[in-house]
């Protein structure tokens, strides 16, 4: 009997990590290409697209990210399946259109950012859609040695330490 119950238990516990909420609200700005605002709850709220990594700002692709970004959800009521806050607070999400088109694998598909490794090693989706868009050199895989993000703000923080 104990052991169903620490059993119970436990599968209860995981599930609940691995689960997504949902919220709804207005996207009223987007920061860039993975980084989003959502009105809610009568609050901006930051949002973290999940699973990409797309250019930084001051990067090559950044500014066309950021738009591809806002073609696509500026201004939109959308649903967010939410797996928590990231080290900077933001809420991490995975941001759905009103047809249910998913941001985050749309720009991914698209060619304007990373599938983002190291914070979601299995999907395999986003990975499926990178590879289709490096192969069909479209976005910034029409660049033959595109910089990735991470080794983009590694480069400049080793530049500027102090940063």
């Amino acid at each position: 009997m104990t052991n169903l119950l620490v059993a119970s238990l436990l599968v209860t516990f995981f599930s609940s990590l691995v689960s997504a909420s949902e919220i709804t609200g207005s996207v009223v700005s987007v920061i860039d290409g993975d980084t989003i605002e959502v009105l809610h709850n009568d609050k901006a709220e930051r949002i973290r697209l999940s699973g990409i990594d797309c250019p930084e700002k001051g990067q090559a692709y950044g500014k066309r990210a950021k738009q591809a970004a806002s073609d696509l959800a500026f201004g939109k009521e959308v649903t967010l399946q939410t797996f928590g806050k990231d080290k900077y607070g933001r809420t991490i999400a995975d941001v759905l259109l009103p047809d249910r088109t998913n941001v985050n694998h749309k720009l991914v598909k698209d060619g304007w950012c990373w599938w983002y490794r190291k914070y979601a090693p299995g999907n395999t989706v986003l990975e499926g859609l990178e590879k289709e868009a490096r192969e069909a050199r479209i976005g910034l895989w029409a660049d033959p040695q595109p910089v990735p993000p991470w080794e983009y703000r590694r480069s400049r923080r080793t530049r500027n330490p102090m940063r």
